[in-house]
């Protein structure tokens, strides 16, 4: 008698005490394999350290990795609230193609109706971007910067061969810094955009289980 093999298991990073809390409140709808949330701590170091520690032990070993949390948008017209899958990451020291991001918009989509899901490069840094540095990064084709995601993404793809993708909700964008007062109900919408994604990322998950034609 034949047994199929287990699924592959799914690590959904973030940084933040808040994206943390927002997801594990979230809706819960089911994943194709075991999930496992891990809050890594702010910034690329932590991001690195903390992702290459999970991966090595047996459970993990092959998961799936998924980069999330919040995230400030580049481009002119981007909103609190906004969402981004990454193409791909970048910093400096390396580019990783994301895996599935057409899927993911389209469940993001469909989980988070009327916001609106951007797709494009996302850039890593290792502190908080803020005006002309801004710009620059949007000339250079990147439509979101956050501290983790590059970080994590190279990190699980070093740790071995394995489906990636990150996704982000817009908490600051170029008319809405988190420098002005404004923006505190800015980071109220985009906890609640966070607490819905689950199930498309459930989707994704689901996904990488199905026979490649």
């Amino acid at each position: 008698m034949s047994t199929q093999p287990a699924p592959a298991p799914l690590l959904i990073a973030c940084a933040l005490g808040i994206e943390h809390l927002a997801l594990r409140t979230g809706e819960r709808g089911g994943a194709g394999g075991p999930v496992t949330f891990v809050r890594t701590g702010m910034g690329p170091k932590a991001a690195r350290r903390s992702v290459t520690r999970r991966l090595a032990g047996p459970a993990l070993r092959e998961a799936a990795v998924l980069a999330t949390g919040f995230c400030a948008g580049l481009a002119p017209g981007m909103h609190p609230g906004d969402l981004v899958v990454a193409e791909e990451t970048r910093d400096p020291d390396g580019t990783v193609r994301c895996v599935g991001t057409d899927l993911l918009a389209k469940e993001l989509a469909r989980a988070v109706p009327g916001r609106t899901v951007h797709t494009g490069p996302v850039v890593g840094s290792d502190h908080v971007v803020r005006g002309h540095e801004r710009s620059g990064l949007l000339a250079t084709g990147a439509i979101g910067v956050d501290m983790e995601s590059a970080a994590t993404l190279l990190s699980a793809v070093r740790a071995g061969e394995r489906p990636v993708a990150a996704v982000r909700v817009v908490v600051d964008a170029p008319e809405h810094e988190l420098v002005r007062i404004g923006t505190v109900l800015g980071g109220i919408s985009a906890f609640r955009v966070l607490r819905a994604v689950l199930p498309a990322f459930f989707e994704w998950h689901r996904s990488l289980l199905l026979p490649r034609r």
